[in-house]
């Protein structure tokens, strides 16, 4: 049965210890993380191996990722942050690094620095034997580079989020273009102009076709939620309540995936 997974730190009213407990209890198999420091890191992966969750990806940090595409020590700086969480993947048992190739709505000049550290980046995963998933945000270009580029990279593939693809690109859809690399997921739900991650069914994505979408490319990976239940909509909800519901949804779009035709 596929597996269904859940970020770590959707709510932050309990301690990770039973946030942790508290997800395996409720059938989730696996987590994902932006990644923090590194104690952080290993505290967080003890408590997890204790519980019996692995991770499916870590998340390399994004909000700094434009500056790859230019020359400077920003750029060189990011890229030592983003071979930093290939390192944490390998030691912490990730088996992929979520990357962003852009952050925010401002437009990026494609370059040749931007292109070499990307190109490098791939080369140093593949050393490690760590596979990179590239994230659909807000520009289309760069993603369609990666896959042109690294079309016979093994380690490389495209980590789909619905939510992202409503509101920051709202009627482009992701998966006919790069279903074929799909590797792993981001599934949340929003009102088509906010970043809200919200659970699924809670804002005005259609699920119907996301899940379709989903089915069409094979992908037989992690169903994974990143939600935020410190959102206003869920204030008046128990944690336990709140990750209740998440695991009942999870399982819903499971089932309207992996249905039989």
């Amino acid at each position: 049965m596929r597996k269904i997974g859940i970020n770590l730190f959707a709510r932050s009213d309990i301690s990770i210890a039973d946030y942790i407990r508290m997800v395996k209890d409720l059938g989730f198999d696996s987590v994902f993380c932006l990644l923090r420091p590194q104690e952080v890191m290993y505290e967080v992966t003890n408590l997890m191996q204790k519980a019996g969750l692995t991770y499916d990806t870590l998340y390399a940090p994004c909000k700094n990722v434009n500056a790859l595409w230019y020359e400077g020590d920003d750029g060189d700086n990011e890229y030592s942050s983003l071979t930093h969480c290939i390192d944490m993947c390998t030691e912490l048992g990730a088996p992929i690094a979520v990357v962003h190739m852009s952050y925010g709505a401002q437009h990026i000049p494609p370059s040749d620095i931007g292109r070499a550290r990307f190109i490098n980046l791939v080369d140093y995963a593949a050393k490690k034997g760590v596979r990179i998933a590239f994230e659909n945000i807000s520009k289309l270009a760069n993603l369609a580079w990666a896959f042109e580029e690294f079309a016979g990279a093994d380690n490389v593939g495209f980590c789909y989020d619905c939510g992202h693809e409503a509101c920051f690109t709202p009627g482009r859809e992701y998966l006919p273009f790069f279903g074929n690399r799909l590797i792993c997921t981001h599934i949340h739900d929003n009102d088509g102009v906010k970043d809200l991650h919200l659970l699924p069914f809670d804002g005005n994505i259609d699920f119907c076709r996301v899940t379709n979408q989903i089915r069409q490319t094979g992908f037989q990976g992690t169903l994974m939620l990143e939600v935020s239940g410190n959102r206003d909509a869920y204030q008046h909800v128990t944690t336990e309540a709140y990750l209740m519901k998440a695991s009942k949804i999870a399982m819903k779009l499971r089932d309207m995936i992996d249905r039989p035709e």
